[in-house]
């Protein structure tokens, strides 16, 4: 496989289903040495897939580690969050990758363990502030409070020029133009953690879930992260994405009130709501976290995703399981955040998040 001619090939806006990419991993996967010079140790293919939000992460990692073991390829297919999941469950995939942790609610947790033989890893990857995007002509800037994202988002809001949108931006030169929301249509991570800040701060009737609720009618769906960005360019528009995908397609983003304050959509201000959010994993291998939706702490950005990453603990084929290994504490030492961080804009875990998640990922056998 040509790896330097895929690295190019990866660009904003793609829409393949399936996002091949060929990596490298450090040789002896040690943090500090991912990018070492020298023949790597690593051969082989692995297969994993999953949360779309992490195709640019995945894009940078590719491009940190890539020559340090030109025989090891990975494959990470891009099919959302629910799909990620379900193909690790049944083995299809080696490693996994959700924006919303697994858990027990439609027996998902169970099925992994069976699969694994044990309790699966499962630990933060990416976390990443989730930008709610709009396209309204002659509108460069616009701030909400999370009650009116909401009522947009459940077509009780259907006009721009509504006196709740005017109140939070009085300079503003609001049309009577139509909101037209978008929503994703396929089962997605983004759309889960959406929904859950949408009802724990904008008072949302709904049920946060992956999939958008067959009772709001109106708006548009897309598929994956590639289909709200195509919608988005409709004229009233406003939909919500990672933000490395409104940054790279140079989609407006809203500023969230945050307390008394409007926050922008930053990896700064989404790195520091981990630090409030409380520890629900239900093993000893499970870093899951609810995340603090209703903080009003300032500075603090609080619609953010935090993108799991699953594996099991151990493997019946060792160059699987030292080649997962490998990749993984790729993604979790200081060059894999960073190169994430500066390629993705997703914000860097702390390193006492990321020391417990590498002391996981390094058991795996």
């Amino acid at each position: 496989m040509n790896t330097t001619s895929l690295r190019r090939a990866l660009v904003p806006g793609i829409t393949a289903a399936t996002l091949a990419l060929a990596i490298s991993a450090c040789g002896a996967a040690n943090e500090q040495n991912s990018g070492s010079d020298g023949e790597g140790t690593l051969s082989g293919t692995i297969k994993g897939g999953g949360a779309s939000s992490q195709e640019k992460g995945q894009a940078a990692w590719v491009a940190g580690i890539q020559d340090a073991n030109p025989d090891l390829s990975v494959v990470y297919e891009p099919v959302g969050s629910g799909s990620g999941r379900e193909g690790f469950i049944t083995g299809g995939y080696l490693f996994a990758g959700t924006d919303s942790a697994l858990n027990d609610d439609e027996g998902e947790l169970t099925k992994a363990k069976e699969q694994c033989g044990a309790d699966p890893i499962q630990v933060p990857g990416y976390v990443s502030p989730i930008a709610v995007t709009f396209n309204v002509e002659g509108v460069d800037e616009l701030s909400l409070d999370p009650k009116t994202i909401a009522d947009i988002f459940a077509g009780k809001i259907t006009k721009w020029n509504d006196p709740a949108i005017a109140a939070t931006n009085p300079d503003a030169k609001l049309p009577d133009t139509a909101i037209t929301p978008v929503h994703r249509s396929d089962d997605s991570g983004t759309q889960e953690n959406f929904t859950e800040y949408l009802s724990a701060a904008g008072g949302w009737a709904e049920e946060p879930s992956g999939e958008w609720p067959a009772s709001i009618k109106g708006g548009e769906g897309g598929d994956g992260t590639s289909g709200v960005v195509t919608a988005m360019q409709g004229a009233g528009y406003i939909g919500f994405m990672d933000e490395s995908a409104a940054r790279e397609n140079d989609l407006a983003t809203v500023k969230v009130k945050v307390g008394e304050d409007f926050v922008e959509p930053t990896a700064e201000a989404a790195a520091k709501i981990l630090a409030a959010s409380k520890p629900v994993g239900t093993s000893d291998n499970d870093m899951a976290v609810e995340v603090a939706r209703t903080t009003t702490e300032a500075g603090v950005y609080p619609v953010v995703l935090v993108s799991y990453l699953l594996a099991c603990p151990t493997y019946e084929n060792a160059e699987d399981a030292a080649n997962v290994k490998g990749f993984l504490e790729y993604i979790l030492s200081e060059e894999g955040q960073e190169v994430a961080s500066e390629e993705a804009g997703s914000a860097p875990l702390d390193r006492e998040t990321a020391d417990k998640a590498l002391d996981l990922v390094g058991g795996i056998k």
